[in-house]
């Protein structure tokens, strides 16, 4: 490994407030080059708060932040940090939709301008997209609002790596693999590692604990504002890293209570609109469904048309009952971002509050406060702004929405992006107790270990169902298998 023995990045006693919230509680961390932090805790741990300070959209309430040896603290901004090496992939996505991708790369480097910058642009991005997602299928000039998530973070990641003039000498991935399935996941973490290797330096931040055991050479572990731990990834294992994060939620081992096929009432019967073969995807009353396979292949694509099946006729679906989206694009997709958090959490129920004419306000502060204890929303006042949750704080109120509403059918696009170990073990297993219940859940998650809580798997693949698995079938080696199989 290429590492040098100074300090790239030195974090001292770094505090932030905003207004009586405390984000930050002095916190100090070192960064050397040629090494990778992986950096965790759970949702409001301060972890993005901390990045957005060392990129430069933040400033330090108190302490001190110093960059290759300059004190940087009073003058830190995002144009400051670029000329200083320092990249950030935000868990928010920040390129801009109506333009391509060649466009959002001209707009972090301005030195590509004049005659024949979009070709430059054209060829840096697609060098860059080359070099981490090997066999990728983005063109530099497709506007980046018809891509799917997963490739607007493919872009997104290629693009803070991208070299003009300025050098790239850390690069903060905040939850990089959230939209990505696993192939796209190992191309990330194995270009990490090479970038690392060659003296380069990179704040890993995710909740798949697995990425940073396996990836960061050091982990430093965040609790309410404040380094908790800082060690050598070596000396964690999955459980001690838990435990450093204070979690209180066990491992669960989901595959202990698969139940047997359902005989139940069939609650959606939908086809692909590509599918020839007359496979259906069927889901009946109380059944965990998982969709999966490589990101894009039509996951998302059916889960919208079965929402779209539950209130207009579609072809091919068939939906009984009502029901809600738990979206994994909350930005685009979930979220209202003028509006408080206990209105975004409450915003599906309200024909279920109404006294008289008028809705019941102190119905709405109860469910609000209630989904705020039960799935445990970080945030003192559920009447403070949406946006000033973190991106995994935001994903529980996208839930507490959709479970706190009648419907009897519960679709989720990928829900767990950025959501922290110990909350994801809560709402695992309010799933559980809600399918028991009756409700019926559709599940696209990238992440296999979540397929281990569906009754049945369908694989997708270019578009229609390649595979139906159903309890012990359920493995990884299955799912990829069906994945990559090519018709005979």
């Amino acid at each position: 490994m290429n590492q040098s023995t100074g300090s790239f990045i030195r974090l001292d006693g770094v505090e932030k407030s905003f207004g009586a919230v405390r984000a930050l509680a002095g916190v100090s961390i070192d960064i050397t080059p040629g090494t990778c932090l992986g950096l965790v805790g759970h949702n409001g741990a301060g972890k993005s708060t901390l990045m957005n300070i060392l990129a430069g959209t933040l400033r330090a309430s108190a302490g001190r932040v110093e960059i290759a040896g300059t004190d940087v603290t009073a003058s830190s901004g995002v144009a400051s940090a670029n000329r200083l090496g320092i990249r950030c992939v935000f868990q928010e996505l920040s390129l801009c939709p109506n333009l391509s991708v060649a466009e959002n790369a001209r707009i972090m480097h301005p030195s590509l301008h004049g005659f024949g910058w979009r070709r430059r642009a054209s060829n840096l991005i697609r060098q860059s997209l080359d070099k981490i997602f090997p066999g990728h299928d983005i063109q530099p000039d497709q506007i980046v609002g018809d891509l799917s998530i997963a490739r607007r973070q493919m872009v997104e990641i290629a693009r803070a790596f991208t070299e003009t003039e300025l050098p790239v000498r850390l690069v903060i991935l905040d939850e990089p693999t959230s939209s990505l399935d696993g192939i796209l996941a190992n191309q990330l973490l194995l270009f990490v590692r090479s970038f690392v290797a060659g003296g380069g330096s990179v704040v890993l931040i995710s909740h798949l604990l697995h990425e940073i055991l396996t990836t960061a050479d050091n982990i430093v572990v965040m609790r309410d504002g404040r380094v908790v731990t800082n060690w050598p990834a070596s000396e964690f294992s999955r459980d001690t890293l838990v435990e450093s994060m204070g979690s209180v939620a066990e491992r669960h081992d989901a595959r202990s209570e698969r139940r047997a096929v359902s005989t139940a009432e069939v609650n959606v019967s939908a086809v692909p609109q590509r599918q020839t073969d007359g496979t259906t995807l069927v889901a009946r009353r109380g059944e965990i469904v998982g969709l999966a396979g490589l990101g894009g292949h039509g996951q998302t694509e059916m889960l919208v048309r079965i929402f779209q099946g539950s209130r207009s006729a579609v072809r091919q679906i068939e939906v009984k009952g009502q029901t809600a989206m738990v979206a994994g694009d909350r930005q685009t997709d979930g979220v209202f971002p003028l509006w408080s958090i206990g209105d975004n959490a409450t915003i599906a129920s309200l024909k279920n509050m109404v006294r008289g004419l008028l809705i019941d306000p102190k119905a709405e502060v109860a469910m609000a406060e209630n989904w705020k204890s039960r799935i445990g929303i970080r945030t003192p006042d559920m009447n403070n702004p949406i946006l000033s949750l973190s991106g995994g704080n935001q994903q529980k109120v996208l839930f507490a929405r959709a479970l706190g509403s009648d419907a009897d059918i519960i679709l989720m696009d990928d829900p767990m992006r950025g959501v922290d170990v110990g909350t994801k073990q809560e709402v695992y297993a309010i799933i559980r107790n809600e399918a028991a219940g009756g409700r019926t859940f559709l599940w696209y998650t990238t992440e296999m270990d979540e397929l281990q809580h569906c009754d049945r798997v369908y694989v997708f693949r270019n578009g229609v169902i390649a595979a139906e698995l159903v309890g012990d079938q359920v493995t990884e080696e299955r799912v990829l298998h069906s994945s990559f199989e090519t018709a005979a």
